[in-house]
């Protein structure tokens, strides 16, 4: 158990350099989503992926250190998200019109493993969250937020009217939720700032959303 709950919780990070296959698994009951992705070159070829042009085609075409590919996330997505394990052979092909000819590019790549089977709560600001799994089970906790997300939450209606629209989260939300209910059969706690502390500007309600699976 403790051995999937770091796989699902960690963010996994791969890279491959242009003419070698990106490759990305997660384990079992579990699909890939991915979280960010870059394609392109951001630092010279002696310090990642050697150039695969002959030296003396390298040195009359000056190597671009400011490239990137505005489509490599959507590419990964499409290849990749939901899905157990993918993989492919990277080129600029794959990724549309090529900004930087000339220069040999890698992509990198960030995803986390989710849970096929997950559930998700909402607490509004001072109620109890519970959450609960069925005997012989226990709460694995995938993520939390605790705050304000950009058009709030349909089950805590924003009341504060005269207040811009802004977002604003705990950096802690998710340690705290792992510490209070992972690994449990049941476990109950308020969404307040007596918890979790306040991220927001005074008078703006939050609200407690946690992710996880039993």
């Amino acid at each position: 158990f403790a051995g999937y709950i770091s796989q699902v919780l960690k963010n996994h990070t791969d890279h491959a350099c242009d003419g070698e296959y990106v490759s990305l698994r997660c384990p079992h009951r579990t699909t890939i989503s991915i979280q960010s992705s870059f394609y392109g070159r951001i630092v010279p070829s002696h310090q990642m992926c050697p150039s695969r042009y002959p030296h003396s085609y390298a040195t009359l075409i000056k190597e671009d250190v400011a490239c990137s590919v505005g489509t490599s996330l959507q590419k990964m997505l499409d290849e990749c998200q939901d899905r157990r394990s993918c993989q492919f052979l990277v080129n600029s092909r794959l990724f549309g019109a090529d900004p930087c000819p000339g220069t040999s590019k890698y992509l990198i790549v960030w995803y986390k493993c989710r849970p096929n089977e997950y559930k998700s709560k909402v607490a509004c600001e001072d109620d109890k969250l519970r959450l609960s799994c069925k005997k012989s089970m226990v709460i694995a906790i995938y993520s939390a937020i605790f705050g304000r997300t950009q058009g709030g939450s349909l089950e805590c209606p924003y009341q504060n009217l005269g207040m811009p629209m802004i977002e604003c989260q705990s950096a802690t939300a998710l340690q705290l939720m792992i510490k209070h209910c992972h690994g449990k059969r049941s476990c109950s706690i308020y969404a307040s700032t007596y918890e979790f502390g306040d991220p927001c500007y005074p008078g703006i309600r939050k609200h407690l959303n946690v992710i996880y699976t039993c």
